[in-house]
């Protein structure tokens, strides 16, 4: 099992101040969504983001294209996206969640705007809703990725 790294980003790394975020949100699974926003949203105003625009979309397929309408706009200097695909049945699970990974990864290399990947992709609903709740939130740890990012970009770009 991966485990997120014990090193922390400097506090000026994730200062969002002066960042613009915005958040992409699958309804799908809307009770772990929600809080996976909740998580995020929760970071955002700790770092300082100011009023961070938030979509919804109906499910995690809908994620990159919403994610890439934002990212080419402008009107973003970083994204979160934010969803929860559970294991069912069928093999629907392996191509949704591979088709939004990539969704994503291209976000992030065709537009150059950081998007980060919240979206969960577990084997069940008491694996999701541990890895959405107040101690251990991938939506927060989505948001603190975005603003690293972002501050990141900016600064390889000699913006700062």
């Amino acid at each position: 099992m991966g485990e997120r790294s014990h090193e922390k980003a400097d506090d000026e790394d994730l200062d969002a101040s002066e960042l613009r975020i915005g958040v992409v949100v699958s309804r799908y699974n809307l009770d772990v969504t929600k809080r996976l926003l909740k998580g995020a949203l929760e970071v955002l105003e700790e770092r300082g983001a100011e009023d961070p625009q938030v979509v919804w979309v109906p499910g995690a397929v809908e994620l990159p294209l919403a994610a890439m309408t934002l990212a080419e706009s402008g009107q973003v200097d970083a994204l979160v996206a934010l969803g929860c695909v559970i294991n069912g049945e069928t093999a629907h699970f392996q191509f949704v969640a591979s088709a939004c990974t990539e969704g994503i990864m291209h976000v992030n290399l065709d537009t150059g705007v950081p998007c980060s990947f919240g979206v969960l992709t577990t084997f069940d609903r008491d694996q999701a809703l541990a890895r959405s709740g107040p101690k251990n939130n991938k939506g927060a740890e989505a948001a603190e990725t975005a603003i690293e990012m972002a501050n990141l970009v900016r600064r390889l770009q000699g913006g700062e």
